[in-house]
């Protein structure tokens, strides 16, 4: 579909209710409807939303990014919401990665190549991820009153984290290792509350206020924040 100078991506397929989505980094909009909705329906539910659109839009574009990485010494690296200078340290032994003070210090050979420096990191933001989301879990499955399944943490470019609904599992960002903490808690529970409500509707927003009164805080302080280079917010 295209409404002037926009273009919408339309997906008819076996659901109830349209869902309407802007995905970084350029703003593309797609738009999934159930199979009996007509054009003419459609059309008109996009350009009720086109103002939240095009703020979306500019949202994604204007946010700021991190430069390229090139890891090399001295380069700001984050860890929970702190920034530290990375310091490369030549081993002969198996690659390490420890914070003393500012400094992130990766102990690695001297043949190293980027692509392998950037692995090492990215493996140990990961694990750290790991270790602190089950904690967070715990926490909010009592006063939430829902289970997670199961949690995955990976690479994702165009989101923060999703959820799967059906098999009561979430997935997390391992962006989300650079982030504050609070940042973390806020998209786990964000994740947890659509296995409660999967789309994002006002049922969806009442239970974020009930669970989470500050999560609009956590929300903006999270886009705030500078990403990656290729990535965007939430």
């Amino acid at each position: 579909m295209k409404l002037n100078d926009l273009d919408v991506e339309i997906v008819q397929k076996n659901i109830k209710h349209v869902h309407l989505c802007v995905y970084p980094p350029e703003g593309r909009v797609k738009v999934s409807a159930p199979f009996n909705m007509t054009h003419d329906t459609l059309r008109v539910f996009v350009i009720s939303k086109l103002a939240w659109i095009k703020k979306q839009q500019l949202k994604f574009r204007s946010q700021e990014r991190e430069a390229p990485r090139e890891y090399i010494d001295r380069e700001s690296h984050y860890v929970w919401g702190k920034r530290y200078l990375l310091k490369i340290e030549e081993t002969e032994a198996p690659p390490k990665i420890e914070l003393k003070h500012n400094k992130l210090v990766l102990s690695i050979r001297s043949e190293t190549s980027q692509e392998r420096k950037q692995a090492i990191l990215e493996a140990w933001y990961r694990e750290n991820l790991k270790q602190a989301i089950p904690a967070l879990i715990e926490k909010w499955q009592s006063r939430m009153s829902v289970h997670v399944n199961r949690f995955y943490v990976q690479s994702m470019k165009t989101k923060w984290g999703s959820c799967s609904y059906h098999s009561g599992s979430i997935r997390l960002n391992t962006e989300l290792a650079k982030k504050p903490l609070a940042c973390l808690e806020y998209i786990v529970v964000h994740e947890m509350t659509h296995l409660l409500e999967p789309t994002h509707n006002s049922r969806f927003i009442g239970l974020m206020d009930q669970f989470m009164p500050k999560w609009r805080f956590y929300r903006d302080e999270l886009n705030r924040l500078p990403v990656r280079y290729e990535e965007w917010g939430y």
